[in-house]
């Protein structure tokens, strides 16, 4: 019992190849690009951990700043060491609220 296959033009054939080698790009570059997100939302998620975190400090080392200029007015005028960086912390803080304000505002008009 001798089954006979069908003959399939080389064009056809060719043609069904390309489908199916298509259809396994498609399948190869959703999974690339759902990769790529996760990254992009793990790295994202971190960096907003890591500036909530640096605001706190930041407005905690403003507090005790505040209290200790009150201190030190009353003994001496001199500058402490680490004035520069306490300014440059409270500087950096305002900038990361800012851009952090804008970033969820334009999320939020996307989301409408």
């Amino acid at each position: 019992m001798s089954r006979k296959l069908p003959l399939i033009s080389p064009l056809k054939m060719r043609k069904d190849l390309l489908i199916a080698e298509s259809e396994l790009n498609r399948v190869q570059l959703m999974e690339e690009w759902d990769a790529a997100t996760e990254w992009h939302r793990t790295l994202s998620a971190g960096a907003r951990t890591i500036g909530s975190m640096a605001s706190a400090a930041t407005l905690i080392v403003s507090g005790l700043r505040a209290f200790r200029r009150k201190r030190d007015a009353r003994n001496s005028t001199e500058s402490a060491w680490s004035e520069p960086f306490i300014k440059g912390a409270g500087f950096i803080s305002s900038l990361w609220e800012v851009f952090r304000s804008r970033g969820c505002d334009q999320k939020n008009q996307q989301e409408r």
